[in-house]
């Protein structure tokens, strides 16, 4: 797998859930717990890119770009554990979660092949910004690989799902890491979300070109005091660390409508840690537009949209059926797709099962990269209203899909409240960032625990100032 000098690749939790079928236990409730794939990760190494032939030849990747070409072995499971396997046999034992430092090349191929018996149903990579790398399945599904170049010095989510030879689905979470440039010897950073206009849940995040300890308290702290996030109107706010190379802001509550928010780095030349400086990095500005909310409650079957406060619609709904509820809590969207293509084998449900589904989807407004969405379901309009049907989306009329998907954008809010499902996960699967509380989020600043600051002070410029 492509990850990088000095960085991790890290084998974690859960497989990837495909659209309407979003759920952490539902699907895999009945597989067998012994389920399981070798995945083979490969990636190319720093060292020894000069054309040549070998195994670049035969996976047929892009010439003069594939020599030293390496594989990593990574079991995934049923329930979604994955393990790198300590040699290249099969029979080796398995160190779960263990980490490994793999030097890349961001110029070369990713690619991810299924070693034994078995299919990949779906293979998601996205960076530390939520923007998902292009990809593409082999026609037989044993192989995936890349068909855009990785960014050098970027932060990686691979979330892989797969069936064994059973047709049992089993699945692994692995990040990466790939090298800085050659001449991004100082560290620098790269804001989301790009200029524009976006709702009032929308966060502001960091990706950095190189980690920075969590040991490193100090240099954690200095850096955070160089990012600096401004608005207008003044809120209050605070960075949250989400990895070594990610950080999160939002402000305590959600952003006033209309607020026009800045981000920049202070960064260039100031030194981090030891004789470590930072570069000069580009700057960010967008605007929240009017305050859109949409809460589902599963227990009524009704979708609420306020604007800035005021009911505009309630709309019929279903959501998660048993085995396959909704995520309760708050999301955010993630964008929108006019046209999708729902399949039930991308989350093993077999073909010729009940709940095998094949749909051409309208109106489609995503709200986990896992495959959440709220859509037009216009085969279930006679339960929508009076019972949860679906496997995990929020399904409702086309004609009130059409209006949601053009009252909405990017960065509004979306919750769902007794759905009996999981609770959305803060950073892993689209930004659930809302649902940590204050403290907590207060305690992922290292500014705050270094020297007990208020996300408020005046003295700290990554800080946004109180109303008064």
């Amino acid at each position: 797998m492509a990850a990088v000098t000095g960085a991790m690749l890290v084998v974690a939790a859960a497989p990837d859930r495909a659209p309407d079928a979003d759920t952490s236990e539902g699907t895999l409730a009945g597989a067998s717990r012994e389920a399981a794939v070798t995945l083979l990760v490969g990636r190319v190494l720093d060292e020894g890119r000069e054309s040549g032939d070998g195994p670049c030849a035969v996976r047929m990747f892009r010439p003069g770009l594939c020599s030293g070409w390496q594989e990593q072995r990574v079991r995934a499971t049923a329930r979604g554990m994955g393990a790198v396997l300590k040699e290249p046999a099969l029979g080796d034992t398995v160190q779960a979660a263990r980490v490994e430092v793999l030097p890349t090349d961001s110029g070369g191929p990713l690619q991810i092949t299924v070693a034994d018996a078995g299919r990949l149903t779906d293979v998601t990579v996205r960076d530390g910004r939520g923007r998902h790398l292009a990809g593409a399945l082999g026609p037989d599904n044993g192989r995936w690989i890349n068909s855009e170049p990785l960014r050098a010095g970027e932060t990686y989510t691979v979330r892989v799902g797969a069936q064994d030879a059973a047709g049992a689905p089993v699945g692994v979470t692995m990040a990466f890491r790939t090298a800085p440039p050659v001449d991004g010897g100082r560290l620098t950073v790269e804001f989301g979300p790009r200029p524009g206009t976006y709702g009032a849940g929308e966060i502001v995040t960091a990706g950095l070109s190189r980690p920075v300890p969590a040991g490193d308290l100090p240099a954690r702290a200095r850096l955070e005091r160089a990012l600096q996030v401004t608005s207008e109107p003044h809120v209050e706010g605070a960075w949250h660390w989400v990895d070594e190379s990610t950080l999160h802001f939002r402000p305590r509550t959600y952003w006033p409508a209309h607020t026009v928010v800045r981000v920049r780095s202070g960064l260039d030349g100031v030194e981090v840690g030891d004789h470590d400086y930072g570069g000069p990095s580009d700057e960010v500005q967008f605007t929240i537009a009017d305050r859109i909310e949409a809460v589902t409650d599963s227990a009524t079957h009704r979708m609420t949209v306020r604007r800035n406060g005021r009911v505009i619609r309630t709309i019929p709904v279903t959501t998660g059926k048993e085995g396959f509820r909704t995520r309760s809590g708050i999301k955010v969207v993630l964008g929108k797709e006019p046209k999708v293509r729902m399949r039930g084998d991308t989350v093993g449900i077999k073909r010729g099962t009940s709940e095998f589904y094949d749909l051409p989807v309208s109106y489609a407004t995503r709200v986990t990269w896992s495959g959440e969405y709220i859509h037009a379901a216009p085969w279930s309009v006679e339960a929508q209203g009076e019972e949860n049907v679906s496997h995990g989306c929020t399904g409702m009329s086309t004609e009130d899909a059409a209006w949601f998907f053009e009252t909405v954008r990017e960065g509004d809010i979306v919750e769902v409240v007794n759905s009996g499902g999981e609770k959305m996960a803060p950073f892993d699967n689209g930004f659930g960032d809302w649902n940590v509380d204050w403290r907590t989020w207060l305690a992922g600043s290292a500014l705050a625990n270094i020297d007990g600051s208020p996300a408020s002070s005046p003295s700290t410029p990554s800080r946004l100032h109180p109303t008064t």
